[in-house]
């Protein structure tokens, strides 16, 4: 019968795995935040989980940077980077929600597939997490494919991460504490500096729709062919 914290893990990967669903289906940008922070939640709690029933002292330490950045800070930023910028609201995909969730299930399937050679060197709750942290980076890929605002396309990069980090908890006990404030140093600073390029791209175009930085792309292959 698997122990109480293999369960706690399980249900936390399903969790993690319903809510990269619902940013699929979701277009109002501020609630994909929401989504992110929740996601962040869920990330603290697997580790504080995994810290328990393994006694690694350093893992609470990760499961509060990770409560730190993922929920309070990250998600501060990005809320007011949508504000300033107006950016309430992406209303275009490449591809119509109920089509995204059957590419979404398609793309589940496929990283079970992938997992599957894995599990039987894996422990006891790698073998039901390892499927979902791989689906979880894949249904975060596909929501920054589809997403035609640039700030949603961050915050499906920054979810890709959270798969990632998940991944590393729950296969292989968490990362060292140095690597993982790196890594989270590391994103902060991407999302500034995003901040930056966003706001430059409403002030050049009064839209964040990358189809905008496609025109100007070919703008310039026309300018240099003459």
């Amino acid at each position: 019968m698997p122990s109480l914290s293999t369960q706690l893990i399980h249900l936390c990967a399903a969790l993690l795995l319903l809510l990269a669903f619902a940013m699929l289906a979701q277009r109002r940008v501020a609630n994909l935040v929401g989504l992110f922070a929740a996601q962040g939640l869920i990330l603290a709690v697997c580790a504080a989980v995994v810290a328990s029933s393994t006694g690694q002292r350093e893992l609470y330490e990760s499961a509060a940077l990770t409560l730190l950045l993922k929920v309070l800070v990250l998600p501060a930023i990005l809320r007011r980077l949508i504000r300033r910028l107006h950016a309430e609201w992406d209303t275009e995909t490449l591809l119509r929600i109920p089509t995204m969730q059957i590419v979404g299930i398609v793309l589940v399937m496929f990283a079970f597939v992938l997992a599957q050679p894995i599990s039987p060197f894996a422990g006891e709750a790698t073998r039901g997490t390892l499927g979902i942290a791989l689906a979880v980076v894949f249904l975060a890929l596909l929501m920054m494919i589809v997403r035609r605002t640039a700030i949603a396309q961050v915050i499906g990069f920054l979810a890709m991460e959270n798969g990632l980090l998940f991944a590393a908890t729950s296969a292989t006990y968490g990362m060292p504490m140095v690597v993982e404030l790196g890594i989270g140093l590391d994103v902060l600073v991407g999302v500034f500096v995003l901040g930056i390029f966003f706001f430059q791209i409403r002030e050049q175009f009064e839209s964040l729709e990358l189809r905008h930085l496609e025109r100007l792309k070919d703008d310039g292959d026309e300018e240099g062919a003459r």
